[in-house]
């Protein structure tokens, strides 16, 4: 299991009734999308990582996509200074002291080099959006290479849950959200996984050994005011029990959730 773990949890979905339930869509602050939390320094440095060892693994994008990708990225820089960043001509400097190049020709390489956020583009297909790019170095049990390019239905097939019913929430909800509107939801489960955990749907999500510790995913929807492109990223926190506030720990035993490896 990664060692890298937050000592908090500032998102808590099974504490809100309206995110217990699929889809569990809440309406979200534009200035509250981003979040640095005190797992930076370590989750960073194992997305340097992977971007520099893996990128195949960590990174697709369509031609399609790419013009959503550059209007993502200059979105998205000039959110950093809030959240502690130095922003120069041609680096950043990231919170945790690291100085980070800064290339417009690599928009989802560069961003997964800043943020802790998983981000990934979705475009309209013919019935569903597609999944057309993307940065994701936390997958939890699945691959991107296995997903990439499909449409929601198709990338949920392994998920009992995601009925034909959900689905055609989620889709509603992809075709309704508006710019400077972002949509907030959450998932978690017991994990005893790393951080980059990718499986594919041969090897299912098979359950080993102790699940000493909460995996959450703070995931939101927001749609690019230009290509109209929808993104969808995922902040992972991953922690201890104990490390829970004595409410959230109270209603995680009123609502228990899923166990995953």
């Amino acid at each position: 299991m990664s060692t890298v773990l937050q000592s908090r949890l500032p998102f808590a979905p099974w504490a809100d009734p309206r995110t217990r339930r699929l889809p569990g869509i809440l309406p979200l602050d534009m200035a509250e999308w981003l979040d640095i939390d005190d797992a930076y320094g370590g989750q960073m440095a194992l997305r340097d990582a992977l971007i520099a060892e893996r990128p195949e693994a960590v990174h697709a994008l369509t031609d399609a996509a790419r013009p959503a990708a550059e209007e993502l990225y200059e979105m998205l820089l000039p959110l950093l200074p809030g959240l502690g960043f130095s922003i120069g001509t041609d680096t950043a400097l990231r919170p945790d002291g690291m100085t980070v190049p800064l290339d417009p020709g690599q928009p989802l390489l560069t961003l997964g080099r800043l943020v802790q956020e998983d981000l990934m583009l979705m475009l309209p297909g013919e019935t569903e959006h597609v999944l057309a790019g993307a940065v994701l170095c936390f997958p939890a049990g699945w691959t991107l290479a296995e997903k990439f390019g499909q449409p929601m239905g198709r990338i949920h097939v392994p998920v009992a849950i995601y009925t034909e019913d959900v689905a055609k929430r989620v889709q509603r909800l992809l075709d309704g959200v508006q710019p400077g509107r972002p949509l907030v939801r959450g998932t978690a489960h017991h994990s005893n996984a790393p951080l980059f955990n990718p499986r594919t749907e041969a090897m299912g999500r098979a359950i080993t050994g102790d699940l000493p510790f909460l995996r959450v995913e703070r995931q939101c929807l927001l749609r690019l005011p230009q290509t109209r492109a929808v993104v969808f990223s995922v902040h992972t926190y991953v922690l201890r029990p104990e490390a829970l506030s004595a409410e959230q720990a109270a209603l995680l035993r009123e609502f228990p959730i899923r166990h995953a490896a």
